[in-house]
C-alpha cells in the first residue's frame, strides 16, 4: 500500500515484469515442446528403420546419440528462430524455414556422428528419416494448433454475420483467410460465388464455390445471407452491374472490395471494403488521354483555373497538378472553399507551385489584374452559376456571372495574350428552357466568336452534360434524403439526364481543349442518358433499404425551368468525331446576327438595373431554340419596373408531392 502512494510507482513496472515473466513461460514451453518433438522423431526413426524391432547391436547407439541430436537440432531451429512467433497464424510462408530448421538441425547431427570418436554406427537411412518426421511432426502441430485455434477458438453464436464472397480468386481468399482468422470482425463465411466452371463446387480456403453469379439469389435465400462481399478488384462496370442485378430481389448489405486502381499498395483486407456506390453501376470505362498533347499545353506552363475550388474546377486543378505546371492559379470567389483547396494541393502536390487568389470573374478590373500579372499560358474557365431553379429566381445574376463573367475573362485573355482559353459549358445550353441553360449557350457564342478576332488567343467551349457526384448534383441529394427521411424526391417518372464521373469529365475538358484549333464547340461522349427513378430505387436497394418499407420515392413535378430530358446538340447542328473516341467537334452552328453586340448590351444594362422581364427578353433574341418558362409577350416593361408584382411568374409552384411504394 505504502508502494501505491509513493508519486514514484508506476503500475506499469509490474505490468511489464508479468508480461516479460509470461513471454519467458511461453518461449520456455514451446521450447521443451520442441524437445519432446525432436526426441519422439529420431526414436519413431529408428523404430521405422527396423521395422519396430532395433536389433540389440544398436541398443547403445540410441542414448549415446540423443544429446548430439538435441543440441544439433536446437541450434538448427535456433538459427532459424523457429521457437518464436505466434503459431495460431502459421501458413505456407512457414513450411519453408522449418524444412531450413531441420536441414541444418540434421546436418550438424551427422557432421557430429561422423566426427565423434566412440561407437557411433548411426544408419545413414536414420538420419533422412529423422528429417522427414521431425519435419512433419513440426508442421503438424503448428497447423494442428491453428486449425484448432479457427475451428473453435471463435465465439460463434448469432452475433456473426454469415458472409458469401463473389469471386473466388486471390482477393476472395484473402478475405476469406481474414474474416477466419479474425473473430472480432463478427463475420462467418459460408461460401464463394464464381464464374469460373472448374471452380464451381471445389472447395477453396475450406469454403465451397456454390455456383456462378445466376446463383446467388438462391444461394443467399438458401444460406441465410446476412452480407455479400465482391472481391473482384479487375471487375468492370458492366460485370458489377450484372452481379448487382442478380441480388436485387434480396434484402442483403453490399460490399465491395475497391479496384486495382484504389488498391495503391496492394494489401487485400476486411478494412480495405466499401459500400457499393451508384458511381460503381453508372461507371464508365478509364478515359485515355493523348499525355504527350496535355504535357505539351501544359508542362512547365502557367495554368489558370477559374471556379477553382468547384466541382470541376478542383478536379481540373488535381489533374492540372499531376502534369507539373510551373505554376497553376486558383482562382475562385468563395474563401473557404478555397482555403480548403488550397490546403490540399500542398499535401498531395508539394512540388507543384499553386497560388490561391480570390477574385470575381464579374470584377472586370480584378480578371484583368490577375491575368496580367501571372500571364496564364491556358485558361480553363469553370466558374458558372449552375443550379437551375435557383436561377430562374435570379435571371439578372446568372447573366452577370455567366455571362459577363465569361466575357471579363476571355477579354482579359485575348488582350494579354492567352495561348488557350477553355470554357467549360453544360448540355443545358441546348435549346434550353431555363435561364441557366441560356446563358452557357451565350457563353458559348461568346468564345466562338472571338476567336480569330486579330488576336492570338485559341478559343474554345466544351459541352457535356451532369457530373456524378458534384456539390448540389442528385446523388449527394439522395444520400442525404436517405440518411434523414427516407423518401427521394424525383421531378418525374420518365426524367432522364446524361452522367458522367467528375475525373473522367476533367480529363476530357484537358483533352478537348489541347485538341482545339479554335471557335470550336466539342461535345463529350456522355453515354445513355439515365432515368432519375431508376438512379433513386438502385440508391435505395444498395443502402440495404426497401422501397414501400423503410423508403420512398417521390414525385414532386418538374421545376421551374427544368426538362424532360436533356439533349446534347442544337438543332440544325451536327457533331463529327475527333482523334479521341470520347470527343466529339460540333459542326453547323449558324454564326451571330449583326445586332448582336448591340443586343448584348441591352441585356447588360437590364442586368445592371435588376430588370428580370427584360433578362428574359434578351436572352429570347440572342439564344435560338430558347424557351422561357413564362408568356412574357406582350408585356411591357422598362427596366424601372422589374416585374415583380405581374404574375408572379417567378414564383415556384407547389405541386402536391406523390408517393411511389
Amino acid at each position: 500500500m505504502k508502494d501505491m502512494e509513493n508519486p514514484d510507482w508506476d503500475i506499469r513496472k509490474p505490468l511489464t515484469l508479468l508480461f516479460g515473466s509470461v513471454l519467458r513461460f511461453r518461449l520456455f514451453v514451446k521450447f521443451l515442446l520442441h524437445i519432446g518433438i525432436f526426441l519422439a522423431s529420431y526414436l519413431f526413426a529408428w523404430y521405422l528403420r527396423f521395422d519396430f524391432s532395433v536389433p540389440a547391436s544398436f541398443a547403445p547407439v540410441i542414448p549415446q546419440t540423443i544429446p548430439i541430436m538435441l543440441l544439433g537440432k536446437a541450434f538448427g531451429f535456433l538459427s532459424f528462430g523457429l521457437f518464436r512467433g505466434w503459431w495460431r497464424y502459421v501458413s505456407i510462408s512457414d513450411i519453408f524455414p522449418v524444412a531450413a530448421g531441420c536441414s541444418l538441425g540434421s546436418l550438424l547431427f551427422l557432421g557430429c556422428a561422423i566426427a565423434l570418436p566412440g561407437p557411433m554406427a548411426v544408419p545413414r537411412s536414420i538420419f533422412v528419416l529423422d528429417w522427414g518426421i521431425t519435419l512433419l511432426l513440426v508442421l503438424g502441430v503448428r497447423f494442428f494448433i491453428r486449425t484448432g485455434r479457427e475451428t473453435f477458438g471463435r465465439n460463434r453464436g448469432s452475433v456473426d454475420r454469415r458472409v458469401l464472397i463473389v469471386g473466388a480468386g486471390s482477393a476472395g481468399q484473402m478475405i476469406a483467410r481474414e474474416i477466419r482468422e479474425n473473430p472480432a470482425l463478427g463475420m462467418h463465411t459460408v461460401g464463394f460465388i464464381d464464374d469460373d466452371p472448374e471452380k464451381i463446387g471445389s472447395r477453396i480456403c475450406g469454403h465451397k464455390v456454390l455456383g456462378a453469379h445466376g446463383m446467388i439469389d438462391g444461394a443467399c435465400r438458401r444460406h441465410r445471407i446476412d452480407e455479400i462481399i465482391v472481391a473482384i478488384p479487375s471487375a468492370s462496370f458492366p460485370q458489377l452491374r450484372h452481379i448487382v442485378a442478380h441480388c436485387e430481389s434480396v434484402s442483403v448489405r453490399f460490399r465491395i472490395l475497391p479496384g486495382v486502381g484504389e488498391l495503391i499498395d496492394g494489401k487485400v483486407s476486411v478494412r480495405s471494403l466499401r459500400e457499393v456506390a451508384l458511381e460503381d453501376l453508372l461507371g464508365r470505362d478509364p478515359v485515355s488521354l493523348d499525355e504527350g498533347l496535355l504535357h505539351r499545353d501544359i508542362t512547365g506552363k502557367v495554368v489558370m483555373v477559374t471556379g477553382a475550388a468547384g466541382s470541376i474546377g478542383s478536379e481540373l486543378c488535381r489533374q492540372v497538378a499531376r502534369l507539373f505546371p510551373a505554376r497553376l492559379i486558383l482562382f475562385e470567389m468563395a474563401e473557404s472553399p478555397l482555403f480548403e483547396l488550397d490546403m490540399e494541393m500542398k499535401v498531395m502536390f508539394p512540388g507543384v507551385h499553386c497560388l490561391p487568389v480570390i477574385g470575381d470573374v464579374r470584377d472586370r478590373a480584378r480578371v484583368k489584374e490577375v491575368v496580367a500579372a501571372h500571364r496564364p499560358h491556358v485558361i480553363y474557365h469553370a466558374a458558372a452559376y449552375k443550379h437551375v431553379p435557383v436561377m430562374e429566381f435570379h435571371p439578372t445574376e446568372a447573366v452577370k456571372n455567366n455571362i459577363f463573367g465569361t466575357r471579363n475573362v476571355a477579354a482579359a485573355a485575348s488582350e494579354y495574350g492567352v495561348a488557350r482559353f477553355v470554357l467549360v459549358s453544360t448540355d443545358k445550353a441546348v435549346r434550353p428552357t431555363n435561364v441557366m441553360g441560356a446563358t452557357k449557350r451565350v457563353a458559348e457564342l461568346i468564345v466562338q466568336n472571338m476567336n480569330g478576332k486579330g488576336n492570338k488567343t485559341t478559343f474554345v467551349a466544351v459541352r457535356f452534360g451532369n457530373v456524378l457526384g458534384s456539390v448540389g448534383s442528385v446523388v449527394p441529394i439522395f444520400r442525404k434524403q436517405l440518411g434523414t427521411t427516407g423518401r427521394l424526391t424525383v421531378t418525374h417518372p420518365d426524367a432522364s439526364r446524361y452522367f458522367m464521373l467528375i475525373p473522367e469529365a476533367a480529363a476530357l475538358i484537358l483533352q478537348a481543349g489541347a485538341m482545339a484549333i479554335g471557335g470550336e464547340v466539342f461535345v463529350l461522349d456522355m453515354g445513355d442518358p439515365v432515368k432519375i427513378l431508376d438512379l433513386a430505387a438502385n440508391m435505395i436497394r444498395l443502402s440495404g433499404k426497401e422501397i414501400g418499407v423503410n423508403a420512398e420515392i417521390v414525385f414532386t413535378g418538374l421545376r421551374p425551368g427544368e426538362k424532360l430530358h436533356e439533349e446534347l446538340v442544337v438543332e440544325g447542328e451536327d457533331v463529327l468525331r475527333t482523334s479521341h473516341p470520347k470527343v466529339m467537334k460540333m459542326i453547323g452552328d449558324t454564326p451571330v446576327s449583326p445586332e448582336w453586340e448591340r443586343q448584348l448590351v441591352t441585356l447588360a444594362v437590364c442586368a445592371q438595373n435588376a430588370d428580370r422581364f427584360g433578362v428574359i427578353r434578351g436572352l429570347d433574341s440572342l439564344v435560338k431554340g430558347y424557351t422561357p418558362n413564362f408568356d412574357f409577350h406582350g408585356l411591357s416593361l422598362t427596366p424601372d419596373s422589374p416585374g415583380d408584382a405581374i404574375g408572379d411568374p417567378f414564383q415556384l409552384p407547389d405541386p402536391s408531392p406523390k408517393s411511389v411504394h
